[in-house]
C-alpha cells in the first residue's frame, strides 16, 4: 500500500491550515502543533524545510509565524510532499542511482513507473486549494476521476 509519510501528511496538514487563515495573516509552527495534536518540535522543522524549499515564508517577530508563499491554488501537494520527503518513488527501483539487481530480468519495472509517474501527475494537479474542498469536488474541478484518489490516501487521519 502506497502511504504518505507522517512528516508529509504533517506538512499537508500544515499548508492546508495556512491556506485557510489566509487573510488573518501567520500562524505560529505552535498554534498549528496545538490545533492537530501534532509534536511541536516535528512541525517545526517541517515547516522549516517549507520555507528552505520556498513554499512558505517565515515571518519573525512578536507577531511573526509562517504564511504561504503563493496562492493556495499554485501549490501543488506533490510540491509539499517533495520538499518534506524528497523525490516520490513507489519502489525502491525506481530510484536511478540506487539501481536493482533484478534491473535485467525485472518485468514490472516499467509498469510500475508508469504508475508512478500517474501518481506524480494526480499530485501535481491537487493543488493547497482544492484540499479545502471535499475529495470529490477537488477531482471533478482537477479534471480527475474520483478512482484515482484510491491511489493515495492524502491525509491518513
Amino acid at each position: 500500500m502506497l502511504k504518505l509519510t507522517k512528516k508529509a501528511d504533517y506538512g499537508l496538514i500544515a499548508v492546508k491550515h495556512l491556506a485557510e487563515c489566509g487573510e488573518q495573516g501567520s500562524c505560529s509552527a505552535k498554534d498549528i502543533a496545538d490545533e492537530y495534536g501534532i509534536p511541536q518540535a516535528a512541525l517545526a522543522k517541517i515547516l522549516q524545510k517549507l520555507v528552505k524549499n520556498g513554499l512558505l515564508i517565515s515571518q519573525h517577530g512578536m507577531n511573526g509565524g509562517y504564511v504561504l508563499a503563493r496562492d493556495a491554488r499554485n501549490i501543488s501537494t506533490l510540491e509539499v510532499i517533495k520538499a518534506i520527503d524528497g523525490p516520490l518513488f513507489i519502489t525502491s527501483c525506481g530510484d536511478e542511482k540506487h539501481g536493482c539487481y533484478q534491473s535485467r530480468k525485472c518485468t514490472v519495472r516499467e509498469p510500475l513507473r508508469k504508475v508512478n509517474e500517474s501518481i506524480q501527475q494526480v499530485l501535481s494537479r491537487i493543488s493547497i486549494a482544492d484540499m479545502k474542498e471535499q475529495p470529490q469536488d477537488a477531482a471533478e474541478e482537477s479534471g480527475l476521476k474520483a478512482d484515482h484518489f484510491d491511489l493515495v490516501t492524502l491525509n491518513s487521519h
